[in-house]
């Protein structure tokens, strides 16, 4: 039976509920995930000594802060959500958009979300195993179970789904502090034995991007509020003050718990440890051995959580826009969620978390993420060119996405030669959207496809209980 599509007293949309506190949490929650806990074995493996390590760290958290202030921008001068997919077709046209959105559905933000998820079972599996390290089969279905509940979250309540996220930050943070504060304190009482000779070696060139790729995943997430620009109260304001506020206390975060690890544990040891964390809690302290690895397999269930809200947004808007099937752009009618594009997304990480592993995924999405990043960054100045008069309540001075658009695309160019087959894969799987944008998007469908593709919609409607948004506002 149908459902009933009639107004009952409640309108149907996406409501504006995500308020400064949830702004914050949202970005603190996506950041602090999984990376910060596996990512020093990336950049240190590429640096070839520790204090290159924490300078690269330091700068890919400046050039964070840097794309986030452009970002802040976009997100108080364009007044849709979407996040990097609605900047790019507001900027640079609809092709680049759908390429983004192409590659981000059907490889970058699965192939990241899988990250998160395999972080999140290897974690919370560890400690059963010391000294062992949990079997790959069990790791891959404890991923899957962390999937399923964020999957099911999103698509029952925006609220649950926010105060949860608020709750998982503060988790993120207390497993920093208990991370920081022991190695601080043998810092403090002299054990500085591992930062002798901490520049020794040298790092080439072509290892750079392959340095910063880890530490800019640690840090990703800082666009995260873009996507939900449409439900956060008073965007104006709380964009920009959020963005800033998070993005201080993570670099200055995310510094410490490297100096930490670095107090406790030799870099060969962090170079041999599938769980820098783990590893950590097994030399500080023998009682939280077991309290730190749930507390980052919790912090790594946030930023899949916060995720998965993000992603499921640029699809909504995509639909929106017409560029993605219809029936990704409505809502539940009892739930006020986008319930459609929640669950489009399950079985897609769900299949990187079943074949892939953590360091090729890694290597695998960063190209081309940071591609578009740096394409958005560019549209930023070409939307100013071209709109100067358009009210802008948050500005920064030109220099800054002038900066961070250059640095995005050097990156990427220094990664093709450093990384030829991650980058030719993300490049393939980019191209492969050009027919498919010529062919279903661009072109007019003919009657047939259209009156097939409006029985499924009306199909899945029934099925799922949704409708466009625009049926029941006023």
């Amino acid at each position: 039976m149908a459902p009933n599509l009639e107004n009952k007293g409640d309108s149907v949309f996406l409501r504006r509920k995500i308020t400064l506190l949830r702004c914050i949490s949202m970005i603190i929650g996506t950041i602090v995930g999984s990376g910060i806990f596996i990512s020093p074995k990336g950049v240190l493996e590429n640096t070839g000594s520790i204090g290159l390590s924490l300078i690269i760290w330091l700068a890919c958290g400046i050039l964070s802060m840097l794309g986030a202030l452009c970002y802040a921008e976009l997100g108080t001068s364009i007044t849709k959500s979407g996040g990097h997919y609605i900047y790019l077709l507001e900027t640079l046209g609809p092709l680049p958009a759908f390429l983004y959105l192409w590659a981000e559905f059907i490889a970058v933000g699965p192939a990241n979300y899988a990250v998160l998820s395999l972080a999140f079972g290897r974690y919370i599996l560890e400690p059963f195993f010391i000294p062992c390290t949990a079997p790959n089969l069990a790791v891959k279905f404890a991923s899957l179970f962390g999937l399923c509940i964020v999957t099911a979250l999103n698509s029952w309540s925006v609220s649950w789904s926010a105060k949860l996220q608020t709750f998982l930050s503060a988790i993120k943070l207390t497993a920093l502090a208990l991370v920081i504060v022991p190695g601080i304190m043998l810092l403090n009482q002299g054990h500085i034995e591992n930062f002798q000779g901490a520049f020794d070696g040298t790092m080439a060139l072509d290892k750079l991007s392959l340095a910063f790729y880890p530490g800019m995943f640690a840090y990703s997430g800082w666009f995260q509020i873009n996507y939900l620009r449409e439900e956060v109260v008073n965007p104006e304001r709380n964009i920009p003050v959020a963005v800033i506020v998070s993005m201080l206390t993570v670099i200055f975060g995310y510094l410490l718990t490297n100096i930490s690890y670095y107090t406790v544990l030799t870099p060969e040891s962090v170079l041999a440890s599938e769980a820098v964390a783990v590893s950590f809690a097994d030399q500080a302290f023998k009682g939280l051995v077991t309290v730190i690895p749930v507390l980052v397999s919790l912090s790594c269930l946030g930023t899949l959580n916060a995720g998965s809200y993000g992603l499921s947004r640029t699809l909504f808007v995509a639909s929106r826009e017409r560029q993605w099937p219809l029936i990704f752009s409505m809502i539940n009618i009892h739930r006020n969620t986008p319930l459609p594009a929640v669950i489009l997304l399950f079985p897609m990480i769900a299949i990187l978390v079943s074949i892939g592993e953590i360091y090729f995924l890694l290597k695998f999405f960063g190209f081309s993420r940071w591609l578009f990043i740096g394409l958005a960054s560019l549209g930023l100045i070409i939307h100013r060119y071209r709109h100067p008069k358009l009210p802008r309540p948050f500005k920064v001075p030109l220099f800054v996405p002038i900066l961070f658009t250059t640095i995005c695309f050097f990156t990427v160019m220094i990664s093709i030669y450093s990384a030829p087959d991650s980058v030719g894969f993300g490049c393939l799987i980019i191209l492969t959207g050009l027919p498919v944008y010529f062919l279903m998007v661009k072109r007019a469908k003919s009657t047939s496809c259209s009156s097939l593709s409006n029985y499924i919609t009306l199909k899945l409607q029934i099925l799922l209980q949704v409708i466009p948004q625009e049926i029941c506002t006023y």
